[in-house]
């Protein structure tokens, strides 16, 4: 199952409204017949691409998949469960059930019904942080929102004048330029995109097709051709996709945490000292320090050295 969530990340940023999910099938012998996950704009699904290349052998074999395979009807391809009950499988090992309402349950008790051994719940934690877009989007009617900070020891963006390249090194932005290839939106503020004038690519070998939706948070609504607009954070509900990385300044940044609309943060920290520096974040409407305890979790720490990384994930009651 740990291996059906990585290959699901492959198609992350590229699937929305689909879920990205993973697919690995074991023949009967435990071998691997196949593997996939979804692949652009939704279609074919995971279960799809696994099943192609394994042919016969996923006869009497094991189905892992990170999500419940769908059973509704659509226009676009058959349904995961029929597929799986077709190719002849005796068991499915499923991670988590479907939030669709057209499938919720309902491919699971299909495969039951066929006479499918069935097993849920494996990695579910995991699965569901894999497919957090997916999920924002059906529990929040929203995109999952990233924010990504790189700053000095000592809080700083930048220097006094707003110079700021470069805080990090080269590996930590190669990194920041992997995660931009993983969400569908990259959003900054009016601020930034007068100052700066940024590309917002991706510049990464093979990945440049990857560079996600440029939008710009603007109360006049204004913004360059090819670019997007909102005027408040709220408007994020209204955007295409379902993972919105956000890069603005620190007003930008302090906007979204003020209105708890930030799930994830990346935080990129070098080991320099500025001292009177521009701050990584503007006022986010803190009254009462018990306040800021217990909002996020520590969920990865890495170095890219000379810098180190950290990411949270904001814990939520649902």
């Amino acid at each position: 199952m740990a291996a059906a969530i990585a290959l699901s990340q492959r198609g992350r940023g590229r699937t929305a409204p689909n879920p990205n999910v993973g697919c690995i099938l074991l023949d009967a012998q435990g071998r691997v017949a196949g593997r996939g996950w979804t692949q652009p704009d939704g279609r074919p699904h995971a279960e799809a691409m696994a099943l192609a290349p394994a042919g016969e052998r996923a006869r009497g074999g094991t189905a892992y998949v990170t999500l419940e395979p769908c059973a509704h009807e659509s226009t676009r391809g058959p349904c995961c469960a029929d597929l799986l009950i077709a190719a002849g499988i005796a068991r499915a090992v499923i991670a988590m059930a479907d939030p669709d309402p057209r499938t919720d349950g309902a491919g699971i008790t299909r495969l039951r019904q066929a006479g499918i051994a069935v097993e849920t719940g494996l990695l579910a934690d995991e699965a569901r942080a894999a497919m957090a877009g997916f999920l924002a989007r059906r529990a929040w009617r929203r995109p999952s929102v990233t924010l990504k900070i790189a700053m000095s020891l000592d809080g700083c963006i930048a220097l006094a004048d707003g110079t700021s390249r470069w805080i990090t090194g080269s590996a930590a932005r190669a990194h920041a330029h992997l995660e931009r290839a993983r969400h569908e939106l990259i959003l900054i503020g009016r601020g930034t995109l007068a100052a700066d004038h940024p590309r917002l690519d991706v510049r990464l070998a093979g990945l440049g097709g990857r560079a996600p939706q440029r939008c710009v948070l603007s109360q006049s609504g204004a913004a360059p051709d090819g670019w997007l607009a909102i005027q408040t954070p709220a408007d994020i509900a209204g955007l295409p996709g379902d993972h919105l990385l956000i890069e603005g300044g620190a007003r930008t940044a302090a906007s979204f945490l003020a209105k708890d609309l930030v799930d994830r943060l990346l935080l990129y920290r070098a080991p320099i000292l500025i001292g009177g520096g521009l701050a990584s974040l503007a006022d986010i409407g803190l009254f009462d320090l018990p306040d800021a305890h217990d909002r996020w979790r520590l969920t990865d720490a890495r170095t890219f050295a000379p810098d180190r990384l950290e990411v949270y994930e904001r814990t939520r009651a649902d």
